[in-house]
């Protein structure tokens, strides 16, 4: 049996664009991409502080650094610039990945930037 598990998050990290003419996704810093295990087309599960909203995309990796947070395509009508959003991704854990697993949390300050890594409390 598999459970579908937290696998990290970015915690409240700013809209810095919206961008509808695009096919879709989020395109998301390089380097935060990285603190919270993402690959490049993983899905994601994004959810809006601001207005509720809760959406799945998938994700494009931006510049290293940079700290761009941008909704493309559908997803740009899901929230504006300036938004707080938490990034959620999930894995499928069997019992025994589940033992030793901790899930990654990145934290940011307003504009972006890495302020604490944790393992989810």
């Amino acid at each position: 049996m598999t459970f579908e598990m937290l696998y990290s998050k970015i915690h409240r990290v700013t809209v810095s664009d919206a961008n509808l003419n695009y096919v879709g996704s989020i395109t998301i810093d390089k380097e935060l991409m990285q603190a919270a295990h993402l690959r490049v087309g993983q899905k994601v599960e994004i959810v809006n502080i601001n207005n509720g909203e809760r959406f799945s995309t998938y994700v494009i990796q931006g510049v290293y650094g940079k700290r761009d947070i941008c909704l493309n395509g559908a997803a740009a009508r899901k929230a504006h610039v300036g938004d707080k959003i938490i990034i959620i991704s999930y894995a499928s854990m069997n019992e025994e990945e589940l033992e030793n697993f901790k899930p990654a949390v990145v934290l940011v300050d307003e504009h972006n930037n890495i302020i604490e890594l944790r393992d989810f409390i």
